[in-house]
């Protein structure tokens, strides 16, 4: 006769998943705390204390969860623990630190974007961190105790995380100058915080645009501007700064001006509305193309990404709304952005055409998948998402060749702009840069005030036709310049121009 399975009390059940999450996602944690504190027995403190917090914080989280929730508790407990090994593979492959930005990144992650990370070492954290201890969660079964059982633990809890917390006062101040990277690196308490904080400062946001003051055409004359906006480009990385790899090949053709230009982000959504906005703000003011499109102006906006604040024009399409739309478009690569523009741009039936090209391809961490092969000029590249597994040179080659085919999509852009024989602009402004291995980072998304330059440098490319548009020599100019220069070369008076952030003279 077989013995009925016995029972563990939900302490010894909720300690054991505690220890394991201590040890199994902690050591970037651990490894920053030691990088960062005096060697002696003040860091031997510190250390202790950290490892007895986060364990008393998670037995009483997973207590809790389970004493309350029961199996649901358990579910909430696996979800955690697939929480943990998706954010300990990023730790560990791109060196990212888990904040409220990082999450907002997560929130609006689409598929296609979320796939590029799938890899082998990715399952296999899946199955060990994830999996396997979750056929401990649901197989072991638990003896969960009374209310007065319950209420002593809470009381226990509570008194240790006190003792812990108020007996090391005086590492208070060590404490909160190293929380920012500290506090990103805990699980699960950093995703789960940091997403109630990304989601509470989206609620505060204006969720309908401020409008701006009412604008006037001055000069009715046919002309179109076209903004480019970029994705992860970095400014060294174009040959037109200086890199000495040939990375603009087509637009040195082109006569173009590029500008040292620094980004205000370092992730999508707030590198495009500051490329969009008319001033460094965190509220939501009238974008751009909404702007122009209430003063008369005709605008259209093509996207393969995502991230822009709310768009309203007269035709908003999405990559795959152009591939159903026209049969010629792969829906693979940026370039068929390009598809028809020449017909889009006279589509409107008006004079003054702005048109906007929100791209996708130089974001990793598989740069080698988002140029078509006869773009891959510089070998060999890297072809895994596993972006430190692999030498600088594959990486850089394969950043590099997406580099290059992004200054092909440009030149295109201006030739198409010259065809219309209309007086013309193009400008390229990248919405942040891009670390690839520099000081173990790779990607983007590290908050700004820690951000590194290779995050931060972007390029700003401009291209005109108009012989009477001189540009200003300008030292170092932001994306919010983007707003007052289109203002400027469509000849629109209003009252928040600001001529200090056009780029061209009077």
């Amino acid at each position: 006769m077989n013995k009925p399975d016995r029972k563990v009390s939900l302490a010894v059940w909720s300690l054991v998943l505690a220890v394991f999450t201590l040890v199994a996602f902690h050591v970037p944690f651990f490894r920053h705390l030691f990088a960062n504190v005096e060697a002696g027995t003040n860091g031997v403190v510190i250390a202790v204390t950290a490892a007895l917090l986060l364990l008393v914080l998670d037995f009483l989280l997973y207590y809790l969860l389970v004493w309350l929730l029961r199996f649901v508790g358990k579910g909430i407990v696996a979800f955690t623990l697939f929480g943990d090994a998706v954010m300990l593979y990023f730790v560990n492959n791109y060196d990212v630190l888990v904040t409220d930005e990082m999450m907002g990144n997560v929130f609006r992650t689409q598929y296609s974007e979320a796939s590029g990370f799938f890899s082998f070492s990715f399952i296999l954290y899946i199955l060990l961190l994830c999996v396997v201890p979750c056929i401990y969660v649901f197989g072991r079964k638990v003896e969960y105790g009374s209310w007065k059982r319950l209420l002593g633990w809470l009381g226990g809890c509570v008194a240790a995380l006190l003792v812990l917390v108020f007996g090391n006062m005086k590492n208070w101040p060590w404490i909160d100058r190293n929380s920012t990277e500290l506090g990103s690196l805990l699980m699960p308490w950093s995703y789960i915080v940091n997403s109630f904080r990304y989601q509470a400062a989206e609620k505060r946001k204006n969720v309908q645009e401020t409008p701006l003051p009412d604008a006037t055409l001055t000069d009715d004359s046919p002309a179109v501007c076209i903004l480019v906006i970029g994705e992860s480009a970095r400014r060294d990385h174009f040959s037109l700064y200086g890199y000495p790899k040939e990375t603009n090949p087509y637009t040195v053709k082109d006569t173009v001006k590029a500008y040292v230009a620094d980004a205000s982000a370092t992730y999508t959504a707030a590198g495009v509305k500051a490329i969009l906005e008319y001033k460094d703000t965190d509220e939501l003011y009238e974008i751009l193309p909404n702007y122009l499109y209430r003063t008369g102006i005709d605008v259209f906006w093509r996207t393969s990404n995502w991230g822009e604040p709310p768009v309203h024009v007269r035709s908003y399409e999405t990559i795959g709304d152009l591939r159903k739309r026209l049969p010629e478009t792969s829906g693979k690569y940026d370039g068929d952005l390009l598809v028809g523009l020449k017909d889009e741009i006279l589509a409107g039936g008006k004079d003054q055409v702005f048109g906007v090209l929100h791209t996708y391809t130089n974001h990793g961490p598989s740069y080698n998948t988002n140029y078509p092969p006869e773009f891959e000029v510089f070998t060999p590249v890297s072809s895994t998402v596993e972006m430190s597994k692999v030498s600088q040179e594959e990486l850089f080659n394969a950043y590099d060749n997406s580099i290059v085919y992004t200054d092909w999509i440009v030149h295109s852009v201006i030739d198409i702009v010259r065809e219309t024989g209309r007086r013309g602009c193009v400008l390229f402004v990248s919405d942040h840069g891009e670390s690839l291995g520099e000081n173990n980072l790779y990607m983007h998304g590290v908050p700004y005030s820690m951000a590194p330059r290779e995050q931060l440098e972007i390029p700003f490319v401009v291209w005109t036709s108009d012989p009477s548009l001189r540009l200003k020599d300008l030292p170092l100019v932001g994306q919010h310049h983007v707003f007052h220069t289109v203002l400027d070369f469509f000849k629109i008076k209003s009252p928040i121009f600001d001529e200090n952030f056009s780029i061209f003279e009077d």
